[in-house]
């Protein structure tokens, strides 16, 4: 059949495996994919069924003055479809584009249900040009709810000349940003070129940086509403954390964009800036703890010395939380302290004191090392405790109980049997002694007289083991940390005469004798040579409390 004026037809021959080619909505789908935005018209030659309204001859004549009986018949024709309606707004001057229409096409172009929080069109011109416009979505997109870098997500497509190239380039979003969506058209990269070269192009890392921060700059401007930025930092504050870690050119400018719970925003958070602009004037550092839960880190012994100086410290739930402030350092040139790790004696005053209860306690400490073993890697004392006897810290290389939980538990995805391996590695485990505390008092007078004693070990254990809960770290066995606590209180019951002993896991010979059961309990010596001022009630206490917590974590 001859061209009508002038043109040029191409005929193309399918391979019998590709009938499917022939299918007008498979054909629609990809000229809607990759072509949607060529400037010329695309026209796809279709079959259209249309409705027409004419007179039912099968129905009786109709009475005078009545309008004869209609039906329905169908009417197929073939018509040029155009396909590629949507117009590329990127092309046209930001001044020119209302919020409306950018609305409209982040809803049409990326499948988007909501609003976005903000948006960018912007172009860059010299040794690469390229046309953008990028999207800050209000919600987390439906494919990220599943998988937080779910590989179909459609982050930012690449067009060249309007013609699609790829959505996946990791190369051309960092993947923190993968919750953005947008639109990137060069003039500058071939239409024939393979991912693996693109990949390469030095084009398309100018191209990176630039996205990166125009959508840095996005985030500062959502920043200057409150409210819509803590709805965007709820959705997608993990995705800057992540940034914290991986991307080192612009980790000093997400740090100031990232919130932070503290021990004083309450059900709020809080900048860096805002932390900084908080601190005591002697404060040198920034602190942060770490915990299961915001209730259980509130509750660290490493506390207690901080709280009482009135120092603010920022509370980590969540492991990417400690890797992001490990990955970070610094902020506004203060170290990012962990408080649950060793920390070293700033003045000459404490050294001295230190090194003075360190030598008094050398006994208590060469004890507790025979007694616990490869459970810590030394015995020390410190000054930063307040009202707790002990407390379980790392060094300063070692991993936090969250981290070796999280690490712990990757193993056993990976089939690994234990983390044994990864304990000998990064459980660098340190026990600290309150020296002025009178368990600890106690303990080292026990440990001078009997070291061998029932009861001297009984008290030594469960001194590291309410030390160990407190610290968020895992009691080897519950079942006998519990009946440790459950012998000492069952003492004071019947030191109390015997009101309301329970005797539910007492035998009938311990009932007969109570005698017996103290020297079950504390090896028939309870805890005489306590110092003048120790209140056993405040002890029953403390340890009834590390129990409530034990059965919790249980």
């Amino acid at each position: 059949e001859p061209i009508e004026g002038s043109g040029t037809r191409i005929i193309l021959h399918l391979k019998e495996d590709c009938e499917e080619y022939l299918d007008t909505v498979k054909l629609k789908t990809l000229l809607q994919r990759y072509s949607e935005f060529v400037q010329f018209p695309i026209e796809l030659f279709t079959e259209k069924t249309e409705y027409d309204q004419v007179p039912d001859d099968t129905a009786p004549p109709p009475a005078e003055g009545e309008k004869p009986k209609m039906k329905t018949v169908s009417k197929k024709t073939n018509v040029w479809e155009r396909i590629n309606q949507t117009k590329p707004i990127w092309l046209r001057s930001p001044k020119q584009v209302t919020a409306d229409e950018y609305q409209e096409f982040y809803r049409t172009t990326f499948r988007m249900f909501d609003e976005p929080l903000n948006y960018t069109h912007f172009s860059l011109e010299g040794q690469v040009e390229f046309k953008a416009v990028l999207y800050v979505p209000s919600v987390l997109p439906y494919e990220l709810s599943r998988s937080m870098f779910d590989e179909n997500s459609r982050a930012v497509k690449l067009y060249v000349k309007r013609v699609f190239i790829n959505d996946k380039f990791e190369e051309l979003l960092p993947r923190y940003l993968t919750f953005l969506r947008g639109v990137v058209d060069s003039e500058d990269l071939p239409l024939n070129v393979g991912r693996e070269i693109l990949q390469k192009s030095k084009m398309l890392n100018v191209i990176n940086k630039r996205l990166v921060r125009k959508s840095l700059d996005m985030f500062k401007e959502i920043e200057k509403n409150a409210t819509a930025y803590t709805t965007f930092w709820n959705g997608f504050g993990r995705y800057l954390k992540v940034g914290l870690i991986e991307d080192n050119d612009n980790r000093q400018e997400l740090a100031k964009l990232s919130r932070w719970t503290t021990t004083e925003t309450g059900d709020d958070m809080a900048s860096f800036d805002e932390y900084v602009a908080r601190m005591k004037p002697e404060q040198k550092q920034i602190f942060y703890v770490t915990g299961e839960t915001k209730k259980r880190a509130l509750a660290s012994p490493a506390l207690e010395k901080l709280r009482k100086q009135g120092y603010e410290v920022i509370i980590l739930q969540d492991p990417l939380d400690e890797m992001a402030m490990q990955s970070l350092g610094k902020y506004a040139e203060k170290d990012i302290v962990d408080a649950g790790k060793e920390q070293q004696a700033e003045t000459d005053e404490e050294k001295a004191f230190l090194e003075e209860k360190g030598t008094e306690m050398q006994g208590l400490r060469d004890w507790y090392r025979k007694l616990l073993g490869k459970r810590v890697t030394k015995v020390d004392v410190t000054n930063r405790l307040i009202d707790s006897p002990a407390a379980l810290v790392q060094s300063a290389y070692g991993m936090s109980p969250q981290m070796q939980k999280y690490y712990r538990a990757q193993s056993v995805m990976q089939g690994e049997e234990d983390g044994g391996a990864m304990d000998s590695q990064f459980n660098q485990a340190i026990l600290e002694l309150n020296p002025s505390h009178p368990i600890v008092l106690s303990l080292r007078e026990k440990v001078a007289e009997s070291p061998e004693a029932l009861e001297t070990m009984e008290l030594g254990r469960l001194v590291y083991d309410v030390a160990a809960v407190a610290g968020g770290y895992d009691v080897e066995d519950p079942g006998a940390f519990t009946a440790r606590i459950t012998k000492l209180m069952s003492r004071q019951v019947l030191a109390d005469g015997g009101e309301g002993l329970v005797a539910e896991g007492l035998s009938t010979r311990d009932m007969e004798d109570p005698t017996k059961v103290e020297a079950d309990v504390v090896g028939g010596g309870g805890f005489g040579g306590m110092p003048d001022g120790f209140d056993f009630e405040d002890l029953q206490k403390e340890l009834k409390d590390a129990a409530d917590v034990v059965d919790e974590s249980s």
